[in-house]
């Protein structure tokens, strides 16, 4: 059994996390971690970053536990266990078959193709470009800046035919998706790198005043708290599934037409409700309005500038509920050069250095990207660390807040946090009893009986848990649940 860490004086990444937290130091014995990097085929210490992330996530909510209870609780976390948490959407969720056995889900066609062609493409000057394919109206983009098809060596030929800045210029004015390839240190020499450098990797701004909100009563950190998520793929919804899994009520809010990854939807959704609510229709943004007002925590993932343009900007909502906390989870960043461009994890990743410094890692004489989305995963558990440390400032002095969190500033902490060596032979997922040990079965989703990772943080008083299983996109009614029932547990790790 690998002997226990500090995190608070092993970790650059919680260390920083605490001083934005900027509160009384924690007990010697509050955090402690096992296990380390490496856990992939990468130079990144995306276990021990993940962990990092986590643990912080976790005094977060213990701080909202002591507010309610004067006490605090023992945490513990797993570094193996925090990198298999990017592997949601893939093999950590097992489908029991028709013999009872479970077994891995295959990657669907759409996916595989989207995967083929989102990889840095060299350039006509000898940069190289990464183009992000991910949702149709965006391939579609993609396509059109570059004339090509919607194949390997379509793209491949389309990208060859402009120089790097170009057609990363090219690409953001089409709004489409995609980013030019830079050494670390090239992305801390541009201008929107250096902007993001000179701000904290978890931005709470406080933008009103208002009278103190005492937590309501409940046996979780989260519990009568009221969440709504307007997020899709990977970064946004695990904000919202992490503050699920500490008894918030969360309500997920997306309209039919819109393009979704269903295996992401699948592993990001345990513990919430979700309705259909078109904003864009004047009789269903009044109903989002209406859920607004009695709302505790706003998750916007959509495109900078979206929401705002339909009257759901953190401005706009704070005026229907003063002493919300408003979380923005974006690509760039809350300004800079880049701020309202639109991007991904693997966007993220060829922008700040990490396909650089992967591809050279690697040896393959050309930049790639790292073998799971971390930044997503580490952007979602930083917003909700966000999320917790403004509610709890809103319980001691009133207010209204927003947090600000970014695919970029995620790769940006995982890269300061040094590299690993000996990682060709990681195994890039759990051992079958390690996975045994965390895993939660959830029978009866409408994707069938599954056997999934489940929470990874393990709290001593309030262990992290989800209240139901993964919901149909649509299925709830847009209402909240009554405070008292919300967060009732169904489902915990057997």
């Amino acid at each position: 059994m690998p002997t226990p860490q500090r995190f608070p004086t092993a970790s650059n990444a919680f260390r920083e996390l605490m001083a934005i937290r900027a509160a009384a130091p924690l007990p010697a014995d509050e955090v402690s971690i096992s296990g380390a990097d490496p856990f992939f085929r990468t130079p990144f210490r995306i276990g021990e970053v993940s962990a990092s992330v986590l643990a912080a996530r976790g005094v977060a909510a213990n701080d909202l536990w002591r507010l309610r209870t004067g006490r605090r609780q023992k945490l513990s976390i797993d570094a193996r266990a925090a990198a298999a948490t990017s592997l949601s959407g893939g093999e950590e969720t097992l489908l029991r078959a028709d013999d009872g056995q479970y077994r891995p889900i295959p990657v669907s066609s759409a996916v595989k193709h989207m995967v083929s062609l989102t990889q840095p493409w060299a350039t006509a000057d000898g940069g190289w470009v990464l183009p992000h394919t991910n949702l149709p109206h965006l391939e579609e983009r993609v396509l059109d800046v570059l004339d090509c098809n919607s194949s390997v060596e379509g793209m491949k030929a389309g990208v060859a035919r402009w120089g790097a800045d170009a057609l990363e210029d090219a690409l953001a004015a089409a709004r489409a998706c995609g980013g030019k390839v830079r050494t670390p240190e090239e992305w801390l020499a541009h201008p929107h790198g250096a902007y993001l450098a000179s701000r904290p990797v978890v931005e709470i701004t406080k933008l009103a005043n208002g009278a103190p909100e005492p937590l309501p009563e409940g046996d979780a950190p989260m519990a009568g708290l009221r969440v709504l998520d307007l997020t899709r793929i990977l970064a946004g919804p695990t904000a919202g599934l992490s503050l699920a899994e500490h008894g918030a009520d969360v309500l997920m809010v997306t309209a039919p037409h819109l393009p979704q990854v269903p295996a992401f939807v699948r592993d990001t959704s345990h513990g919430k409700r979700s309705t259909f609510l078109d904003f864009t229709s004047p009789a269903e943004a009044a109903q989002l309005r209406a859920l607004v007002r009695d709302a505790d925590v706003f998750i916007d993932g959509y495109r900078p500038g979206r929401l705002a343009a339909h009257g759901f900007g953190a401005e706009d909502l704070m005026k229907l509920r003063p002493g919300l906390v408003h979380v923005s989870v974006n690509c760039f960043g809350s300004g800079g050069p880049f701020a309202d461009r639109a991007g991904w994890d693997q966007v993220a990743q060829a922008v700040t250095g990490i396909c650089h410094t992967q591809g050279e890692a690697m040896g393959r004489g050309r930049p790639e990207l790292t073998p799971v989305f971390m930044c997503d995963f580490i952007t979602g558990f930083l917003g909700a660390f966000g999320a917790m440390l403004a509610l709890a400032r809103r319980a001691r002095e009133g207010g209204s807040y927003r947090v600000q969190v970014s695919l970029c500033q995620s790769a940006m902490l995982l890269q300061r946090e040094g590299l690993v060596s000996d990682f060709a032979d990681a195994a890039g997922r759990l051992a079958p009893a390690e996975f045994e040990a965390l895993a939660v079965h959830v029978d009866g989703t409408c994707y069938g009986d599954l056997k999934t990772l489940g929470p990874v943080l393990r709290m001593s008083e309030t262990p992290c848990r989800w209240s139901r299983p993964t919901p149909r996109l649509g299925g709830d009614q847009p209402e909240w649940m009554a405070r008292e029932a919300a967060s009732q547990p169904l489902l915990q790790a057997r």
